[in-house]
Order: C-alpha cells, then sequence, then structure tokens
C-alpha cells in the first residue's frame, strides 16, 4: 500500500505539515491525488483524529487547502485535514468536456457509478469512504477518530457518507450541500448518467431521503448562504430540514446573511465547523 505513494509537494503550515500526494487507486483504476495537513502534535506515538474534506462541482483536493484558511485552527486543535479529488482523472478516464463542467472529470458525485462507460472509475464513495482513509490510517500518525464535511457537491457527499456508513464517523457538517439531488438539475443529470434512468435507484444516494431513515444520530450542522445563486434552483436546504423534523434528527441548518456560494463563505464559517468536529472528535 505505502509503495504507491508519490509526495508531490510538501510545505510547512502552522508549525504542522501540508503534503500533496499522488497514488494508485485500485476502486478507481487510475492514478489520484490527495492532500493532507497533519498539525504540530501528531506524531507516531500521539496520532491524532482526520476530517476529511470533500470539494465541490471543478474543484481538486487543492482547493480547500488553498482558499479555505483551515490549517490554523486545526493546528490548534489537532485535527488532521484530508482532501480527496473530487472525480477520478487520467489517461482512459471518460470525461468529455462535451458534457460540461456538472458532469463527468471534476465531478464524481461521490457515488458509485453503475452505468457504462462510468462504472469502471466512477465509483468515489467506495474510495472516498474505504480506500483513502486505509492508506492515510496505515501510512500517517492519525487514528480511526474520523469525521467528514464538504462543499455543494462534496456537502451532499459528506451527508451521503456518514448518512450510508453508521459507525464510520462521529460527526457531519456542509457548506451548502446539494440537500435534494433528486429534485435538482445538478442531481438529476450526474444520477442519470452515472445511475442510469430509473429513479428509484438514485434515492440512495440523496440526503434527504436517507435522513428518513438514518440509524444513527451524528451531530450534524450545515451551513446555508442567503445569497447563494443556486439556493432556490439547486440546494433545496429546505427539504434536509423537513426530514430532519419529520425524523427527530438532530440538525443545525444556519442561514448566513449575504453570503453566496464562494470560497469566502467557507472561510468565514471554518473554524466553527472545525471546533464543532473537535466536540465530537475527542469529546
Amino acid at each position: 500500500m505505502t509503495d504507491t505513494l508519490k509526495l508531490v509537494s510538501c510545505n510547512k503550515s502552522f508549525g504542522g505539515w501540508l503534503k500533496r500526494y499522488a497514488h494508485h487507486s485500485s476502486t478507481l483504476n487510475c492514478t489520484m491525488n490527495f492532500s493532507i495537513y497533519l498539525p504540530p502534535s501528531a506524531s507516531a506515538e500521539a496520532r491524532v483524529p482526520v476530517l476529511y474534506w470533500l470539494s465541490g462541482l471543478t474543484c481538486t483536493d487543492e482547493n480547500f487547502m488553498q482558499k479555505a484558511g483551515a490549517q490554523r485552527v486545526a493546528a490548534e486543535l489537532g485535527i488532521a485535514l484530508v482532501a480527496p479529488d473530487t472525480s477520478p482523472r487520467g489517461e482512459g478516464v471518460p470525461g468529455d468536456p462535451a458534457d460540461g463542467w456538472d458532469f463527468g472529470l471534476g465531478a464524481g458525485f461521490y457515488l458509485n457509478a453503475t452505468q457504462a462507460p462510468w462504472s469502471t472509475h466512477y465509483r468515489m464513495h467506495d474510495y472516498v469512504v474505504h480506500e483513502l482513509p486505509a492508506l492515510i490510517e496505515a501510512v500517517f500518525p492519525v487514528d480511526g477518530r474520523r469525521a467528514v464535511s464538504g462543499h455543494s457537491m462534496g456537502g451532499h457527499g459528506a451527508l451521503v457518507c456518514a448518512l450510508r456508513n453508521p459507525g464510520r464517523y462521529r460527526s457531519v457538517s456542509a457548506f451548502a450541500p446539494i440537500a435534494n439531488p433528486v429534485n435538482c438539475p445538478w442531481g438529476e443529470k450526474a444520477f442519470s448518467g452515472y445511475l442510469g434512468p430509473e429513479r428509484s435507484r438514485w434515492r440512495e444516494w440523496d440526503a434527504s431521503l436517507l435522513l428518513a431513515s438514518a440509524e444513527e444520530r451524528l451531530p450534524l450542522l450545515v451551513d446555508q448562504g442567503d445569497a447563494d445563486d443556486f439556493l432556490a434552483t439547486q440546494l433545496h436546504p429546505e427539504a434536509l430540514r423537513q426530514a430532519a423534523d419529520k425524523a427527530g434528527y438532530p440538525l443545525t441548518l444556519r442561514l448566513q446573511p449575504g453570503y453566496d456560494h464562494s470560497y469566502y463563505f467557507i472561510a468565514s464559517f471554518i473554524e466553527e465547523h472545525l471546533r464543532f468536529h473537535a466536540a465530537a472528535l475527542q469529546g
């Protein structure tokens, strides 16, 4: 496992290290990049918990590490940060630009595709939930305490990863998640392409529908900007709130005045999210 890792870059940050690696993924059948921030307290004798961050459409593993400003607080709290890429990439991986920026490369939607040609590579759910954490925990000074968060498509991914895998994470949060993808243009395009036209198969990848039958009650924090251009057409946080109310799920959903869909929104509230996760990871 460890001999597949190739260090791409390494930078000191707030006393810890921000590193980027490439490795071969057997789940995705291609080479993948991921970024990891290790706080200064991390060592073989003092392993730390991990927050997995899932980014949104068109992003890579680098966006969050470069734009969110999360390392300072992660260093203080003693939490490692891991950001995978948003889709498989490379020679032989389908992703025709004609399909648009919201499908294919950079738009894996954190699901397991069942339709050809996507099913050969686009199994981001299994990669994020199983393969990548196994690699991280085998190589780096981290332990089995995990949390998950993300933005937009990645917020959808974070919610679905937590809801589909009880016992895997200690907390979950999201910024402007695609909360009800079976009922929005981004979700309908992605799900029909990756999963096929039968809409009943889409339900297992929709956070608002999964929440209604959730087996555990993880701490769940969602922030949504009320000036987000995608709020009414793509994101539908009200569907998540309605599902939580009906199921008695402990959701904290905050509508933030004046904030849009950008990384300025994430940078404004990432400290609160990190402290939210720290309470669950270290409590």
